[in-house]
């Protein structure tokens, strides 16, 4: 009974069409999602237990942008199945990695670029404006990802302001952007960056901060407003 509630709470995944097959898009929770391609599993920031994934694959792949515990879970790594998994991290959450899961680990930072189950991985930085110190995400701590499946670019925006790498992304087909305060940017910063890119495919996502959700519907309106072309998609990331 637990499981069949879990799996009806989850938004129905998308399908998008690549040069090299379908790719399914099942938004989870907050920053965690998961990508199938050609029968590979890739998961986004897992967080949230095995209970998270019940129904879903192991993945084959995982990919983590930031070393905050929304991002970096250890104890949901330990949870789930990774005997067949490369994770895919920035240095500062390699540095934290036990040295099992460090031998699982490739190290990407910003600016740098691989390729893993034919699936492309650039490091976009993520940081928060004015830059500081002791700001909550510094510039090259954690990554953003654009991922290419075939003919198709996956923008992750991890935790981030509307940042100039941000705004200066070509191509986009689907973009992954957050808006939660006092972490991230607000939904006026975020659509300020959304304009500027023109993705062609929206999702709001890691939109929980201290006040509560951030205003999606607003978002897509002021989105929308200024470029009805962008399709911006409104999922429930915090039914689970």
């Amino acid at each position: 009974m637990v499981v069949g509630f879990v799996l009806a709470q989850r938004p129905t995944p998308d399908v998008i069409e690549t040069s090299k097959g379908n790719l399914t898009i099942q938004p989870l929770n907050h920053a965690t999602l998961v990508f199938t391609f050609n029968g590979k599993t890739i998961y986004n920031d897992p967080q949230g237990g095995a209970k998270m994934f019940e129904g879903i694959a192991s993945p084959d792949l995982v990919l983590i942008t930031d070393t905050h515990g929304d991002h970096f879970n250890l104890e949901t790594l330990k949870a789930i199945d990774l005997s067949h998994a490369k994770l895919v991290v920035p240095q500062a959450v390699a540095d934290k990695l036990s040295e099992d899961l460090k031998a699982k680990a490739v190290v990407v930072n910003n600016g740098q670029s691989i390729t893993q189950l034919d699936i492309g991985i650039l490091g976009i930085p993520m940081y928060n404006l004015p830059e500081s110190a002791d700001a909550k995400h510094t510039k090259g701590r954690g990554n953003g990802y654009v991922l290419t499946f075939g003919n198709k670019k996956i923008y992750i925006s991890g935790d981030t302001a509307g940042v100039p790498e941000m705004k200066s992304l070509k191509d986009i087909d689907v973009a992954f952007v957050c808006m939660n305060l006092p972490y991230t940017m607000d939904i006026n910063e975020a659509s300020e960056a959304v304009l500027a890119f023109q993705p062609k495919i929206v999702y709001p996502y890691h939109y929980r901060g201290q006040g509560g959700l951030a205003d999606t519907e607003a978002f897509k309106k002021l989105v929308n407003t200024k470029n009805p072309k962008i399709d911006v998609r409104l999922r429930n990331w915090y039914a689970q």
